[in-house]
Order: C-alpha cells, then sequence, then structure tokens
C-alpha cells in the first residue's frame, strides 16, 4: 500500500471521528436546551403557582393550607435548584463536546496537509524524473549526432 493510499485511509478515519464527534456535540446541545426548558417551564409553573396562592391568601385560608403552599414552594424550589445544576452539567458536557470536536477538526486538517504536501512531493519528483529523461534523451541525441558524424568521416577517408 503507498504512503498516499494509507494517508487517505488515515484521513477518512480522521473525518469519521470528526463526524462521530460532531453528532456528540449535538446531542449534547439538544440535552442542553431540553434541560434549560424545563428550568423555564418549572419557573413559570412556580410563578402561576404563587400568582393563584396569593390571590388565595387575600380571601383566607386555614394555617394547614398555608403550611402546604410553603411545603410544595420549597419542594418547588428544590427541583428549580436540580434542574439549574443539571443544566450546568449539559452546558459543561457541551463545552467538552466542543472541544473534542475542535481537535477532531485540527487532526482532519492536518491529515489534509500532511496529503497535500505528500502529493506536492510526488509532483515534483515526477517532474524531475521527467526533466531527467528529457534531458539525457537530448544529451544522446546530441551526442549521437556529433559522435555518429565524427565516425562517419573517419570510416569515409579509410575506405
Amino acid at each position: 500500500m503507498s504512503s498516499l493510499q494509507s494517508l487517505n485511509l488515515l484521513l477518512e478515519q480522521a473525518e469519521s471521528l470528526r463526524d462521530a464527534a460532531l453528532a456528540a456535540l449535538q446531542r449534547a446541545r439538544d440535552a442542553a436546551d431540553a434541560a434549560q426548558a424545563q428550568v423555564e417551564g418549572l419557573l413559570n409553573y412556580r410563578g402561576d403557582y404563587q400568582k393563584r396562592w396569593s390571590q388565595q391568601f387575600g380571601q383566607s385560608g386555614a394555617i394547614e393550607i398555608v403550611h402546604c403552599y410553603r411545603s410544595f414552594n420549597e419542594r418547588l424550589d428544590h427541583a428549580i435548584e436540580h434542574q439549574q445544576r443539571m443544566v450546568s452539567q449539559a452546558q459543561a458536557q457541551c463545552e467538552r463536546a466542543r472541544d473534542e470536536l475542535q481537535q477532531r477538526e485540527l487532526r482532519v486538517a492536518s491529515v489534509k496537509k500532511l496529503i497535500e504536501r505528500r502529493v506536492a512531493d510526488e509532483r515534483r519528483l515526477a517532474e524531475r524524473r521527467d526533466q531527467k529523461m528529457t534531458d539525457e534523451s537530448a544529451q544522446r541525441s546530441a551526442w549521437r549526432r556529433s559522435g555518429a558524424g565524427a565516425l562517419l568521416a573517419d570510416a569515409g577517408g579509410m575506405y
């Protein structure tokens, strides 16, 4: 297998890994967006819940109802805090996936650059070989003309 074929296989592998990293980044972004949407949903729910209960408190209510309100509101606050931690973790995962993708893209670019250099080197070598063959052919042709002419002149004088 030629080195160029090996490099092309390496490029295919690097592109495959890059594509996988891109897919992982998209999944991480989707997870972060979903987690953020849940936080926003919980915050909206809490706002609506507090609005409803503030209207209810304006009328009057038993102390047990107030305790239930506070207890539920605390659980809701804990759920929001937990979901915000989930958002932070999802965003951190996005950052790691973005870094991984960047490394994979750099690898692909490096392999492509190496292939370009190798192709350019092979092209230069081929041009040098062609030039050398052309020079040698011209040299042989000139030698034949000069050598053959001298031989004919010498041969004519002898006969």
